[in-house]
């Protein structure tokens, strides 16, 4: 599996609601941009989310996150969520969320 379909296609489905978004295929899966800053993704099935440096350390509490590490480097700011993470609509919708209010915050590239 290179990366679950579905999930992208839900990312996609709140994404289409922003201005400035483009999708890349990358890292095995596929990311989402606004304004050119990766906002979330999905890593075969889990969904990738931007957390930034000062909300990190509190979303990596969660149940069923752990550091974006797919390379052995950690990447800092980013978590991965498992699927029992973001199974229910509310949860998806606030990871998503998140990744999209971080990037946001981030200049134009």
């Amino acid at each position: 599996m290179a990366y679950d379909e579905i999930l992208a296609e839900r990312i996609r489905k709140v994404m289409d609601q922003e201005q400035g978004t483009a999708e890349k295929k990358m890292f095995g899966g596929i990311g989402f941009f606004i304004h050119g800053n990766m906002a979330c993704g999905v890593h075969k099935d889990m969904l990738v989310v931007r957390a930034g440096p000062d909300s990190y350390q509190e979303m990596i509490k969660s149940p069923h996150t752990h550091p974006f590490d797919i390379t052995g480097k950690t990447m800092k700011g980013w978590i991965m969520v498992e699927p029992a993470g973001f199974k229910g609509e509310d949860d998806f919708q606030q990871w998503v969320s998140s990744g999209i209010n971080f990037a946001l915050t981030l200049p134009p590239k």
